[in-house]
């Protein structure tokens, strides 16, 4: 844990992001490209524990079979479950999206709510889910956390937390209203590119005078 940045410099870290890092761009329409709600919250559901092009396999594996939440439920859990398979976990998934789809048509009529209490009452989505479908598809004001987000804020001091919801919880609070929209696509390609997991680029990083990590130096 490294603290917290006081609220000035955390204002100045998202500055330097926006000028070095690539915000929303205009195609940015769904998790994994998908082009719909629905499809996207499946999408996200697939893409717990799984690489990217994973997912993106489990993903279209899936919706060749189903587009809909009442086409999901016409099949069985074990027809999902053999589509999904290059996602991992595809047991524990089938059974989430069929609760997924059961919830979505009995409560909502089949449409996605769009606010983050209404996407988290669903059963397998959670914060960081819901946050993500928030921003991409709805495109709402809203910092999801991933992996990448999770570790740069702890780093640097935007944030002081354990766990992603938690960290989520703290940038809701401490971001500036003006970086909400582009925050997490800052931050994203921050982790991706800078401030990575084994070997970040402290020398060539637009922040590092101000990162809490950086400035306590290496731990013995």
């Amino acid at each position: 844990m490294t603290g917290l940045l006081p609220e000035g410099r955390v204002e100045e870290v998202y500055r330097r992001l926006s000028h070095a890092m690539p915000g929303r761009t205009r195609g940015a329409k769904g998790p994994k490209g998908q082009p719909d709600a629905f499809r996207s919250c499946i999408s996200c559901m697939l893409s717990a524990q799984s690489l990217d092009r994973n997912t993106a396999a489990a993903a279209h594996a899936l919706f060749a079979l189903a587009k809909t939440p009442r086409d999901m439920l016409a099949l069985d859990e074990s027809e999902i479950a053999e589509a999904i398979k290059p996602c991992g976990l595809y047991n524990r998934k089938a059974r989430n999206i069929r609760a997924f789809c059961t919830a979505l048509l009995a409560d909502h009529g089949g449409v996605v709510p769009d606010t983050r209490g209404g996407l988290m009452a669903m059963p397998g989505i959670g914060r960081k889910c819901a946050d993500i479908v928030l921003s991409f598809t709805f495109g709402k004001d809203v910092i999801a956390v991933d992996t990448h987000v999770h570790r740069v804020c702890n780093r640097i001091g935007l944030t002081d937390a354990r766990t992603a919801d938690k960290t989520a919880a703290q940038l809701e609070g401490r971001s500036p209203e003006w970086a909400r929209s582009d925050g997490h696509f800052w931050l994203i390609q921050f982790g991706k590119r800078i401030c990575t997991a084994r070997a970040p680029k402290c020398e060539t990083c637009p922040v590092s005078d101000l990162c809490l990590s950086y400035r306590a130096g290496p731990k013995d």
